[in-house]
């Protein structure tokens, strides 16, 4: 395992590098986590099972994400784009969404409004009024105009939609807004027209909202099912005008014609792009989160279920078996 993911396990879920190495060795070498938090302390210093599952987890991914990079690398190479930036900022991710955020630009795509755009040479045009330099914008975007596009409002559209979806790709900026969507979006449910009677276990959906990072794991996970089953209809909802402020930042540098077209193309890069995935990406997240949660809470019901008193007066035989120092018997009669 390379030295940055050590280090990433290490501070995940605050244990000493040397710790990290043990587990992942003895994981690798076949192991089974209750195997090793009991027989095996003295390797992993007395580590518990609840870190030791983090550790086999943290692992698959680490062995996920590296065959991805390969991918994504080989990809990206290929296409002759391939910076040593951008391949130091691929190696050293340890997370699969920021690795999916650094590969988007350069991932084939099904034909899009920008890509149309650019296979009729407007690549340029766009990128000169990224600049946000004062021009003749009109005079120059004649000049591209062609079959596809046969005036310069239709020039300018193919122009602003190749900016819009380079706004939609910037890591930094996906980066921004996904922070921006798991703290701060509303997440709202309502009743599918006419499986009111149907649904009726979802009631309590019919008409919610409330933020998503307040929303309890049984209830995100209630609209989900419904959502699913057909009974409700949910949207996760940001604070627009914080959102698009948070990209002009980024990416309005003027106040001229050209500028003009970076907002207007700014606007359609978040509501035609940008929204629809940050909200994917939101569901995803509390996804995973409501599942650990219910996990946890479902562990815990066992354990206060297995630890209730014995079952009374009834007599029990209670077998530990071992291999290396032979198996224990126990038995209690009735008193």
């Amino acid at each position: 395992m390379k030295t940055y993911f050590v280090e990433f396990i290490s501070s995940s879920i605050s244990i000493s590098q040397k710790q990290v190495l043990a587990s992942v060795k003895l994981l690798e070498d076949g192991n089974t986590v209750p195997f090793i938090s009991r027989y095996r302390k003295e390797a992993t210093g007395n580590l518990d099972e609840e870190k030791l599952f983090s550790i086999e987890k943290l692992l698959k991914q680490y062995n996920e994400l590296e065959e991805r990079k390969t991918t994504v690398l080989g990809t990206i190479d290929e296409a002759g784009k391939l910076t040593p930036d951008l391949k130091e900022q691929i190696e050293k991710t340890c997370d699969p969404t920021t690795l999916e955020d650094l590969y988007m630009p350069f991932k084939p795509k099904r034909k899009t409004r920008a890509s149309v755009a650019r296979e009729n040479g407007l690549e340029p045009l766009a990128l000169q009024i990224l600049e946000q330099r004062n021009f003749e914008i009109l005079v120059v975007a004649e000049r591209f105009i062609n079959d596809i596009f046969a005036d310069t409002e239709k020039v300018l559209q193919g122009a602003r939609d190749i900016i819009a979806e380079m706004v939609s790709e910037d890591p930094v900026i996906r980066e921004m807004l996904r922070n921006v969507y798991i703290q701060e979006a509303v997440i709202t449910s309502k009743v599918v027209k006419g499986k009111e009677e149907e649904g009726a276990n979802y009631r309590d959906y019919f008409s919610h909202s409330e933020p998503v990072s307040r929303c309890k794991s049984h209830r995100f996970m209630a609209i989900m099912r419904g959502e699913k089953e057909g009974f409700l209809k949910y949207k996760i909802s940001a604070d627009d005008e914080k959102v698009l402020q948070i990209i002009k930042r980024r990416y309005l540098r003027s106040n001229n014609n050209a500028s003009e077209q970076v907002a207007e193309a700014i606007e359609d890069a978040y509501k035609r792009l940008l929204h629809p995935s940050m909200e994917n990406d939101t569901v995803n997240y509390y996804k995973e989160v409501s599942g650990s949660e219910a996990i946890k809470v479902f562990s815990s019901n066992l354990r206060q279920l297995l630890m209730l008193p014995p079952l009374g007066p009834s007599r029990i035989l209670a077998l530990d078996p071992g291999y290396r120092t032979g198996c224990k018997v126990v038995c209690l009669y009735e008193h």
